[in-house]
């Protein structure tokens, strides 16, 4: 074979990202398989050296007293003016001139080639993508069908379905887009990359982007919660006394957390000190509220946070929506009473933490 068909070769092993043994695997089963398409030939055996340009066909020959079949049997008698010591049974190989292929058989270990280099891109592209699960990456908008958008990340496709999109965000083909990847699957026609814009783990994935310090361990996200495309809580903590958590985050005139705020097209987000002792994190998860004072329950996870009557709505906000995201974001049950809901009760705040009565707000109520 001549050397110019290896370097050819060689350009697609650069060009499709495969590695040498792909290639060799390729180019070993295109020609066996033209051999054994145009030539009737089952036994034949290709080797391959990439650095010396060469490629050595061997097609191999079964020894027989009586010959049936000339392209796959050769006589015991033949075979011993080769070599005396063959005996039934064993095999004489032959090496062929790859040159001899005519236009037919040329053409069909392209074929095969094509095919074995088409199931090693696959095969990369999934390798690629699966390890990336979990993780940000970018992609362009390609188009929008039926509600799902379709982006492209160069040489895969990516799917948004329309579950894991954001209602306050719209696009257009070929806008550019950071996304989450949920799952990868490995389907006939290539991997296919699921992908996110509502899913948390985006948020936790552009604070790990955007702030030095939690990309490099000295800040720890905790928890966070979201309502995709409203408001987010996220809590923080600092392995290092000297570095507050939240100005990290925050950034110089609030510069880092705007840009995240800005890539998820205006969602509020609220960054919260992440504290061990549970009435603190609680305090914490429920602002901008005040809370005047905190009642745990260890046994079953659940607290009740005491805040003025004019901060009640505050404390629970629109809907219900800042309690559920501080359960969500602090794993406890949290129920909130005003000081005069405390009084009407009969309780004084230092009876409160004996009494049974409860009103929980819990993750999977939220």
């Amino acid at each position: 074979m001549s050397n110019e068909f290896l370097e050819a070769f060689a350009d697609l092993q650069k060009e499709k990202n495969l590695t040498q043994e792909e290639i060799i695997s390729a180019i070993k089963d295109s020609i066996e398989n033209a051999y054994r398409k145009n030539y009737g030939a089952g036994n034949v055996r290709v080797e391959v050296d990439m650095e010396q340009g060469a490629v050595t066909v061997l097609m191999g020959m079964e020894v027989v007293e009586e010959v049936e079949d000339d392209m796959t049997q050769i006589s015991l008698a033949d075979a011993r003016e080769l070599y005396e010591g063959y005996e039934v049974g064993d095999v004489v190989e032959y090496q062929i001139d790859p040159k001899d292929f005519n236009r037919i058989a040329a053409q069909g270990a392209k074929q095969v080639f094509v095919q074995k280099n088409r199931e090693a891109e696959r095969s990369n592209s999934y390798n690629e993508y699966i390890d990336k699960k979990g993780q940000i990456i970018s992609g362009k908008v390609e188009r929008i069908n039926n509600g799902t958008i379709l982006l492209s990340l160069g040489s895969t496709e990516g799917i948004i379905p329309n579950s894991e999109q954001v209602y306050t965000e719209s696009f257009k083909p070929g806008d550019r887009i950071k996304v989450y990847v949920m799952d990868v699957k490995k389907e006939s026609k290539g991997p296919q990359v699921f992908l996110s814009r509502s899913h948390p783990g985006l948020v936790r994935g552009l604070f790990e982007l955007e702030i030095p310090e939690i990309a490099d361990g000295t800040v720890e996200v905790k928890g966070i919660a979201r309502e995709a495309g409203s408001r987010t809580k996220i809590a923080v903590y600092s392995h290092d006394e000297n570095v507050d958590p939240v100005g990290a985050c925050v950034g110089n005139r609030g510069g880092r957390v705007q840009n995240i705020a800005d890539e998820l097209y205006g969602e509020k987000i609220d960054i919260i000190v992440w504290d061990e002792d549970p009435a603190v994190l609680i305090s914490n998860v429920l602002r901008p509220a005040i809370v005047e004072g905190v009642y745990v329950n260890e046994e079953e996870k659940s607290a009740t946070a005491v805040v003025p009557e004019q901060q009640l709505s505050l404390a629970i906000g629109r809907e219900g929506q800042n309690v559920r995201l501080a359960a969500r974001v602090s794993g406890w049950k949290i129920d909130i009473k005003s000081n005069e809901q405390l009084r009407e009760m009969g309780f004084a705040f230092e009876e409160y933490e004996d009494t049974d009565e409860e009103t929980s707000v819990d993750e999977a109520d939220a």
